[in-house]
């Protein structure tokens, strides 16, 4: 008998037939994998500004903000001192206005000291398009003239829109248009995961998927 014709036990061919799901959200990012990258990008920080003297971190709501939270505190821990940390709604900036269904507006909280003359980290979730951070560059604007502006993010996923790329990356994920990328954060989900899903089953998480 030849190879062509031998037999497949019932096992074979299941592992060989059985496609995978693309519908169930598989994890990409565990609590622990978040954590490991959330310090490796505060370190970062300050090696890159060489210290916190200079440094304000902005996060863009909703995630984001956690997100600055976690690395603030890292950079404290090595530091001995806390960095200033707020939030930045760019809900008003968005070039999308009107082409979506209408977004609900997000707390803006600059920290007393200001970001004039200051090196202004924004931190966000994730980077996709990049018409968010756009947006964050011009509500930054109306605000202040920091010496500078750098982009922390957890997941960059690629398919951008502008030229705008991230100083600080958690984790580069290459994704395909067709697929979201979902962050919990323990602070708003109850857990710490970064997911991958086809749109359709993403939207039903119920979370911030982009």
């Amino acid at each position: 008998m030849s190879p062509a014709s031998v037999p497949q036990s019932e096992s074979e061919s299941a592992q060989v037939s059985a496609p995978q799901d693309k519908a169930v959200p598989r994890t990409v990012l565990d609590a622990s994998d978040i954590s490991r990258a959330l310090t490796r990008i505060a370190h970062e920080i300050l090696e890159r500004n060489r210290g916190a003297d200079p440094v304000v971190l902005l996060g863009i709501p909703t995630r984001g903000v956690g997100l600055a939270t976690r690395i603030s505190e890292r950079i404290a821990a090595v530091e001995g001192r806390s960095v200033p940390t707020g939030s930045l709604d760019v809900t008003m900036y968005r070039d999308d206005i009107g082409l979506k269904p209408a977004r609900a507006l997000e707390h803006t909280d600059i920290p007393p000291g200001g970001i004039d003359g200051k090196v202004v980290v924004l931190i966000d979730d994730v980077l996709f398009s990049g018409r968010t951070i756009r947006a964050a560059l011009d509500a930054i604007g109306d605000i202040g003239r920091p010496k500078a502006v750098q982009l922390a993010v957890l997941v960059d996923r690629g398919h951008r829109e502008l030229p705008i790329r991230a100083d600080y990356v958690g984790k580069n994920l290459p994704t395909s248009l067709v697929e979201r990328v979902t962050v919990h954060l323990t602070e708003y989900d109850g857990t710490d995961a970064v997911l991958i899903a086809d749109k359709t089953q993403a939207d039903k998480t119920g979370a911030v998927a982009k």
